[in-house]
């Protein structure tokens, strides 16, 4: 492979991909079970503005029971407001940095953004291009890294809709972490996407992975992303440091390494 040249990483397995929608479905069993004690040790925010962009595909209806659970731990939280995400076609960069300015001079202060799958992608562009108004980034299984565009399993359709040599953005920067506290949380059992292009490579003092069990599809409906987010909220930029793996959380977040 010549330097520079993109990875050919295959998509995720057909055993993980035949089995994605009934491990989401799991994952939504295990947050009816569990959702009442997650309020409950999950640490309350300071109210700042938190957007939350839905995946390829899906829209803001995608993530409302996250949006409504952040709400809860006192965060004002908001929906990207661009309908279905079908990519980066026409108007939705636009629609996304008016959407930032608007948030960012309605709450007069940095808004954090949690992005999902392509979401997350959207999201860290937004702070690469205006990290004064952006707190942090938290991407849940989002493939940004080297070779994400032979890596997953829509890529056919996403590249369909939105031709490689059409795309408004710098595909040479993506897997650079933005200037920001960024978090990369990442499922080894991910059927849609391969989990070796959602890992931040290139990255900088404030930023991290951490994996998580579960599928693609119930990311947003996982508990232990839920508290994983809550907690990544909860911590201030000046006071920023690596997600601390102690006592019952190994059980729930295996080292990246395993």
């Amino acid at each position: 492979m010549t330097a520079g040249a993109e990875p050919m990483i295959p998509p995720p397995s057909m055993l993980l991909s035949l089995t994605e929608a009934h491990r989401a479905v799991l994952e939504i069993l295990s947050l009816n079970i569990s959702h009442k004690r997650l309020r409950k040790i999950a640490p309350l925010g300071d109210g700042h503005p938190v957007m939350v962009l839905p995946g390829f595909m899906g829209d803001d209806g995608y993530n409302a029971a996250m949006r409504r659970f952040l709400g809860g731990l006192n965060y004002t939280v908001h929906g990207w407001g661009l309908g279905r995400n079908l990519g980066p076609r026409g108007g939705v960069l636009e629609g996304l940095r008016d959407r930032i300015f608007e948030l960012h001079e309605r709450h007069e202060q940095p808004v954090s953004l949690v992005g999902h799958s392509l979401g997350g992608i959207f999201a860290r562009e937004l702070a690469r291009e205006y990290p004064a108004m952006v707190r942090q980034v938290i991407s849940l299984g989002s493939p940004f890294g080297r070779g994400r565009m032979t890596a997953s399993v829509p890529a056919r359709l996403f590249n369909a809709l939105n031709p490689p040599t059409e795309l408004p953005v710098d595909q040479d920067v993506l897997h650079q972490a933005p200037p920001v506290p960024t978090t990369a949380i990442y499922s080894k059992g991910d059927g849609i996407v391969n989990w070796q292009t959602t890992l931040q490579h290139d990255g900088h003092h404030q930023s991290e992975n951490i994996r998580v069990r579960g599928s693609h599809c119930g990311m947003t409906l996982n508990p232990v992303i839920w508290f994983l987010v809550a907690e990544r909220l909860a911590t201030h930029p000046e006071q920023w440091q690596p997600f601390q793996r102690m006592n019952w959380r190994n059980l729930f977040f295996p080292s990246t390494g395993d």
